[in-house]
């Protein structure tokens, strides 16, 4: 053979050589890093990313329970923060209409979400996670002496109410007229009530904050609410064929910036962890 042709064939030889270990050491690193668990997400695993900070806009009715869910979700998720924002289910949905960069809604109800969703804002359907009642409270010392829901009705009592826009005012108003076209309670009971309204705070919380501080006789809030603020408030029951279920859903906005850590998020909310957590704070499985 030639000189310069057996140069010629080495040299390409040695590239060939150089080309294939490259592709192995490729190879490797892609094994290892799969072994390693890596940061993507994966259907074997079913976990979310790491390092990823997942920003989660969620009912004030949720407030406290969603605490005890950010510990528990972060001690067997390494790597991943839940940031919460609470507010009415209401003013939080504007606020992904108007492009903020959320990766979970959850709302203490099922129309918000589903607005976003026909509006085309959302991936995929909402998830029921949560189920709730309503409750009347009134202060520690109840100063109005109201006892029962037909009391609501009587005039100069103050009654403190939620935004027009805000979930648990469409409850409210489903469970009072259920409450009217019962036994015992007056024609124009609904008007009555109505009219007894002194003021209308912008989410759940502010109402019971009222009522804990006097400044209204009662208010309608939900359950978990009233078992939250403890001696706080007294509870006036609610015959259980007026009582209204509130059904908390959640979506993955369309422009999430961890669509699939929120997707990762709202199963284990939804799965057996994350229901337990929430029946310590009283909240139901929304399908019972």
């Amino acid at each position: 053979m030639r000189p310069r042709a057996a140069v010629a064939q080495r040299t390409a030889v040695a590239q060939r050589t150089a080309v294939a270990q490259r592709v192995a050491a490729g190879f490797l690193l892609a094994l290892t890093l799969a072994g390693c668990g890596g940061s993507a997400l994966t259907a074997d695993s079913g976990r979310a990313p790491a390092g990823i900070e997942l920003t989660v806009f969620a009912a004030a009715s949720l407030r406290e329970a969603f605490g005890a869910v950010k510990e528990s979700y972060e001690a067997t998720t390494p790597g991943v923060t839940l940031v919460f924002s609470f507010d009415a289910s209401s003013a939080l949905r504007a606020q992904v209409e108007q492009g903020a960069p959320v990766d979970v809604f959850a709302s203490a109800d099922t129309r918000n979400p589903r607005i976003l969703v026909d509006a085309g804002l959302t991936s995929g359907e909402p998830l029921a996670f949560a189920g709730n009642r309503l409750a009347i409270v009134v202060p520690a010392a109840n100063p109005a002496g109201i006892a029962a829901p037909v009391d609501l009705a009587r005039p100069g009592v103050r009654l403190v109410n939620a935004g027009p826009e805000v979930p648990i005012t469409a409850y409210a108003s489903e469970m009072l007229g259920n409450l009217a076209r019962l036994p015992g309670y007056p024609e124009g009971y609904v008007a009555a009530v109505a009219a007894n309204v002194v003021s209308r705070e912008d989410n759940v919380q502010a109402v019971l904050a009222k009522i804990q501080l006097g400044e209204g006789d009662a208010g309608v809030v939900y359950a978990t609410d009233a078992t939250a603020a403890g001696d706080d408030v007294r509870t006036i029951p609610i015959p259980d064929e007026a009582n209204v279920v509130a059904t908390y859903t959640a979506v993955v906005p369309k422009d999430a910036p961890h669509p699939e850590a929120a997707s990762s998020f709202l199963a284990w909310l939804r799965g057996p962890e994350g229901m337990a957590v929430l029946a310590r704070f009283g909240f139901a499985d929304p399908t019972s």
